[in-house]
């Protein structure tokens, strides 16, 4: 068993709380495996965002439900298809439940579907067909947003996202 030595005791509130001198615990080779065993628990545990679906978002009528409000701010992923962006290298592109072949910019008489999500990257990435499936993780927001650059009115975003394909 390993012995730390208290320095001082330091009062915290009404109670006194020992203060420990870490720099004098000797690790043992014992310590070390422990550490090397838990830290892939623990970067895990870290990394995993909430998985949503378009579902999980949408409510009848238009309406963001409970479940998204609820992780706003929050690292989540999602799955689905990248609508074709305007140019081959985009640093945000549209998430949609279906593949979705025409870009409604590039043709008037194309419309959105109800149920998408903004994606915006945290780097510049080259488009990939519209009918591969991919996950997408980034921080969820909610709330009517227009992009400043691209006129571009969105209710539901990922921010710093990345993707990978299915």
């Amino acid at each position: 068993m390993t012995s730390l030595k208290v320095e001082r005791e330091a009062e915290v509130g009404q109670s006194l709380v020992p203060v420990m001198n870490m720099s004098q615990k000797c690790w043992t080779r014992r310590d070390a495996l422990r550490i090397a065993a838990l830290s892939p628990l623990v970067a895990s545990q870290a990394q995993a965002a909430e998985t949503l679906t378009f579902k999980d978002i949408w409510l009848e009528g238009d309406e963001i439900s409970l479940k998204a409000k609820a992780n706003i701010g929050l690292d989540v992923e999602m799955q689905g298809y990248m609508a074709p962006p305007i140019k081959p290298e985009v640093q945000f592109f549209v998430l949609t439940k279906i593949p979705t072949a025409i870009c409604p910019f590039c043709d008037s008489t194309a419309s959105w579907p109800e149920d998408i999500v903004l994606v915006l990257m945290s780097r510049p990435i080259r488009a990939i067909d519209y009918d591969r499936l991919i996950r997408v993780q980034g921080t969820l927001e909610i709330g009517t947003d227009v992009d400043v650059a691209t006129g571009f009115v969105s209710r539901v975003r990922l921010r710093n996202s990345t993707y990978r394909k299915v």
